[in-house]
């Protein structure tokens, strides 16, 4: 008979905490499909209003300010005519890379899963 280890309330509430914090930051429906487009290229506004499908330009701008006050995201303007502002995540929004990569992992073996393929 295998025992399950003994997790003390504390250790365990401090998880829970630690999940609903990420869960904060990364909330909503966009967040997570920027940061995803963001792991591979710094993109464009535009590029990116592409790459994350039904996305509206002010949702959006709304969702690269709340990333780039939580440090996850820089927005450089550059110095052409018309202006251009491209997006890219810090080494800190990098950091998310692996729990992207997970996700992605888990969302192929459940569509695999629900279609009978697994």
């Amino acid at each position: 008979m295998i025992k399950e280890p003994i997790h003390d309330k504390k250790s365990c509430n401090q998880h829970i905490m630690a999940v609903h914090d990420a869960m904060y930051i990364l909330n909503g429906r966009w967040k997570i499909s920027i940061i995803a487009s963001l792991c591979f290229n710094t993109l464009r506004f535009t590029d990116l209003l592409r790459e994350v499908e039904g996305i509206s330009g002010k949702m959006l701008s709304r969702e690269l300010k709340n990333l780039e006050e939580n440090q996850l995201v820089t927005r450089t303007v550059l110095n052409t005519q018309p202006v251009t502002v491209e997006y890219q995540l810090t080494e800190y929004g990098h950091t998310l890379k692996e729990v992207i990569d997970s996700l992605a992992k888990w969302g192929h073996n459940h569509r695999k899963k629900i279609a009978g393929k697994d």
